[in-house]
């Protein structure tokens, strides 16, 4: 079980960091859109800056916090005949599951390295700039790695998270009233019963 503790404490760390900048990004996205809606409607000049930024700023947002939801059974999910089956059944079929979602998000972490650092994170973005001619430079376009590297951040975290699933469910078998660790969870926590 100290494998899973620690992967616990990484996790919850992790995880919280994840929230804070997810909730940031979010407030930041609000910002962005809704003075693209002033500038659009009130002056009547739309900038060519906001969609994509808010696109990026919720991209990085989901990024961040869906290996949270994960973690706490937060996603959209049909579990009545986990929910139907005896305790232990359940579980191995929750077992099971997590270790096909496992075998998934594996498979994707090429196809993001290749997509975030590869051939396609080489294209600049067509409107995102960072201003460094505020300062006496040359402005800087913004690359599109740093879009698709939220989604890459994402399934790395997921894959943790399913990992810290896996031991849980499989010490739930070898011992149903093992004390796991915290999953800093909000009583979303997804638990044999």
């Amino acid at each position: 079980m100290p494998i899973l503790m620690a992967l616990a404490w990484v996790n919850t760390r992790i995880l919280r960091a994840g929230r804070l900048f997810g909730w940031m990004a979010l407030a930041l996205m609000v910002i962005v859109i809704l003075t693209q809606v002033f500038c659009r409607y009130m002056l009547n000049n739309a900038l060519p800056w906001p969609d994509e930024a808010a696109r990026f700023l919720m991209l990085w947002m989901t990024g961040l916090m869906a290996p949270s939801a994960y973690r706490w059974g937060g996603f959209v999910s049909i579990d009545m005949l986990e929910g139907a089956l005896p305790k232990r059944a359940g579980v191995v079929l929750g077992l099971i599951l997590l270790l096909m979602s496992l075998a998934v998000l594996l498979m994707a972490v090429p196809h993001g390295h290749k997509h975030t650092l590869g051939f396609g994170g080489n294209f600049n973005s067509s409107s995102l700039r960072v201003p460094l001619d505020w300062v006496g430079l040359e402005a800087v376009k913004v690359k599109l790695r740093y879009m698709y590297a939220s989604l890459y951040v994402c399934v790395l975290l997921l894959i943790s998270v399913n990992i810290e699933l896996i031991l849980r469910a499989a010490f739930t078998l070898m011992s149903p009233d093992a004390d796991l660790p915290d999953d800093d969870g909000n009583g979303f926590a997804m638990e044999a019963e």
